[in-house]
């Protein structure tokens, strides 16, 4: 699960990690008021108003800017909010921003000059164990940074039997050049980070830029944080950090029915039981010329009212051409899976505007395909996979 900027902040701040100050508007007013409040508790003169958005690359669109006084507070989150920010990492349409983060300056001045670092806490998937990424080069994308400068970035990798050390913390340190003050900074910095990724069920902890102020304090600037959806049974006060109007409408509607359900991009809707078929599956569809719509994994059941949500699922995309419906059967059979499509394609009427491919295989198979070709209904059956990719392409063509 995906949470705002000052929602993860909030996370960092409960486990001692220091955070660049802010508070969220919902209104331009409410961010002026919040600007005054800030500027009360920090002294800060200036502000930076934050976009809140689950993207990557706010600035870039135009959702962080600096205000130098309270008109320009009011003025610069009037705009934002209600925009549709487009980054690089939204698509063409863009997100559209219903809340601001008014933020401290920290970039003030000094006896040393600010510098930003690039930090993040994340799974080495290859080896098994939480590592801490991190560079000098904050405030840039990571990924231009390994491509351009590798050799800039480091790993620590942690033991999961005796976490973090304090040489690790240390080296840490060490790499980012720093020294005196900002050195033991970093040091406790680094430490709160990593206990806060292992004790909020984290699967990624991302902190770009962090930032050495000009008095050699260390902070995070911003806070990309994702959630492991798995643990927050633990965590009922984060399952309510989540905003439903960040995530794809039909995602969230698959979430209430317990389906497995991604959007993508393609022309052929995918219905599944089991992920690792499901990714077979897309494969398929793009071996016979054709482009995933979505993956959605039914799981073990697939009765009649199972199958009739996911074609309603999937058909709320009008890029959707066709549907494959995979499935095989061992914990459920083929023949009641055959005979759920067949009441869920009666039930639907015409909504079911497209073509449906429909590969069984497993107990009763044979009985499955059977129901399937005697039903009368605009449904194609398979039973081999390239038959089913042959009839995919078929009907796109």
């Amino acid at each position: 699960m995906n949470i705002h900027e000052y929602q993860g902040k909030e996370i960092l701040n409960s486990f001692g990690v220091r955070i660049q100050r802010g508070i969220v508007a919902q209104d331009a007013q409410e961010a002026v008021n919040a600007a005054k409040q800030l500027t009360e508790q920090t002294g800060t003169g200036w502000h930076v108003i934050k976009a809140q958005v689950h993207a990557g690359g706010r600035g870039k669109g135009g959702g962080v800017k600096l205000a130098k006084n309270l008109k320009e507070v009011e003025e610069i989150a009037g705009n934002i909010i209600g925009m549709n920010l487009v980054t690089p990492q939204t698509s063409a349409e863009g997100k559209k921003v219903h809340q601001v983060l008014v933020a401290e300056d920290v970039y003030y001045p000094g006896d040393n000059e600010p510098e930003e670092y690039y930090m993040s806490v994340l799974l080495n998937r290859s080896t098994g164990r939480n590592m801490i990424m991190y560079s000098t080069e904050g405030g840039m994308d990571i990924e231009t940074v390994a491509e351009e400068t590798p050799h800039l970035i480091f790993t620590e990798e942690i033991d999961p039997s005796v976490g973090l050390l304090g040489f690790q913390a240390r080296r840490i340190a060490f790499n980012l050049g720093l020294s005196g003050t900002a050195f033991k900074e970093m040091v406790k910095f680094v430490s709160s980070l990593y206990t806060a990724f292992e004790k909020s069920d984290s699967s990624l902890f991302e902190i770009n830029p962090v930032l050495k102020t000009s008095d050699d304090k260390i902070m995070a600037v911003d806070a990309k944080v994702t959630l492991d959806d798995n643990a927050l049974f633990r965590h009922k006060d984060y399952a309510e950090m989540r905003d439903i109007r960040e995530e794809n409408p039909t995602e969230v509607e698959a979430k209430k029915v317990g389906l497995n359900y991604v959007a993508l991009d393609g022309n052929v809707g995918c219905m599944v039981n089991g992920a690792g078929l499901a990714m077979a599956t897309m494969d398929l569809i793009k071996q016979a010329g054709g482009e995933p719509a979505n993956f959605l994994d039914v799981g073990g059941t697939a009765d009649a009212k199972r199958v009739e949500e996911a074609f309603r699922l999937i058909l709320k995309d009008e890029k959707v051409e066709a549907i494959l419906v995979n499935i095989f059967g061992g914990i459920v059979r083929c023949d009641r899976v055959a005979q759920g499509i067949v009441d869920a394609y009666k039930n639907m009427g015409d909504a079911i505007n497209v073509p449906i491919i429909v590969r069984l295989q497993g107990t009763n198979a044979d009985v499955a395909k059977k129901l399937i070709d005697e039903s009368g209904l605009g449904v194609h059956s398979a039973v081999q996979f390239q038959e089913a990719a042959d009839k995919v392409q078929e009907v796109l063509s």
